[in-house]
């Protein structure tokens, strides 16, 4: 079975919570679905890139801290 993406998770979720979206937004939501999601699969790709390395780190949670927690404060 295939895995679904955080992205893809986030548009299914808010499918189902939001009764109604105005037609004018819809092509603004999906540039910005979209967006989201190349950047998930540039993330994905750096992060088996880096897997293969090690890079400079020596845990996932290190990559992971170093690389997105400071763009989430």
């Amino acid at each position: 079975m295939k895995e679904i993406s955080a992205v893809e998770w986030l548009v299914k979720q808010l499918n189902q919570k939001i009764d109604f979206i105005p037609l004018d937004k819809w092509d603004m939501i999906r540039d910005i679905v979209l967006q989201a999601k190349a950047m998930e699969k540039e993330q994905i790709k750096n992060a088996w890139l880096n897997s293969l390395t090690k890079g400079d780190f020596n845990s996932a949670e290190e990559y992971y801290n170093e690389t997105f927690k400071q763009q989430e404060q």
